[in-house]
């Protein structure tokens, strides 16, 4: 099995989830900029421009951005909960994340962030994947990935791409998820399962 670089998931995994204000979001941002060495990517030289200027953004500029893309300042454009997509009546903690949290619960991962909240939050996702990879488990890798979360994580991180924000920190990071899933997704030869998304 390819290589999976823990590094990078958990970077781009904290980075979708830790707020702005956070310690680990102010640790990790500057590391953002190592991100253009830790795989091979199409077109490195505008990668790393990219990933130079948002490891410089003042991490108190993203405070509002990441309220209207992860907190539900008024109407959330691109909802981090898979079970959003996956459920019909566009609800988090649907069948999806209970069939992920049993997942998780198989392979001896919990998410315990002290709050309640639904695990199949993007962000948590691939923070799951540097673990499991940092354990070994290749074969539940691919399940993570094929069964629940590449299903819907095309159709969000496009939205967040969409989404009007003060900064382009979270559009172009989600265009960097985006491409190494997908680059990732070839060289594993994943066959993401069929679902219907409802958003």
């Amino acid at each position: 099995m390819h290589t999976i670089d823990t590094t990078l998931f958990r970077i781009l995994g904290a980075m979708f989830y830790y707020s702005p204000e956070t310690p680990t979001f102010q640790t990790l941002q500057p590391v953002l900029r190592e991100i253009p060495a830790l795989d091979s990517w199409d077109e490195p030289e505008q990668l790393t421009a990219i990933c130079e200027a948002l490891s410089t953004i003042p991490a108190t500029y993203l405070t509002y951005d990441f309220s209207i893309l992860f907190e539900g300042q008024g109407a959330m454009p691109a909802p981090p909960w898979g079970s959003v997509y996956l459920s019909h009546d566009n609800t988090v903690m649907g069948d999806s994340t209970r069939a992920y949290r049993q997942f998780l619960m198989a392979h001896g991962l919990v998410t315990d962030t002290g709050l309640r909240e639904p695990e199949d939050q993007f962000g948590l996702m691939l923070m799951a994947i540097s673990a499991l990879a940092e354990q070994g488990q290749d074969d539940a890798i691919v399940e993570l990935l094929e069964q629940h979360l590449l299903p819907w994580a095309g159709r969000y991180l496009t939205l967040v791409q969409q989404t009007q924000t003060e900064h382009d920190f979270y559009p172009q990071l989600a265009r960097i998820a985006e491409a190494y899933l997908t680059r990732l997704q070839i060289q594993l030869g994943l066959h993401p399962a069929a679902a219907e998304l409802f958003r």
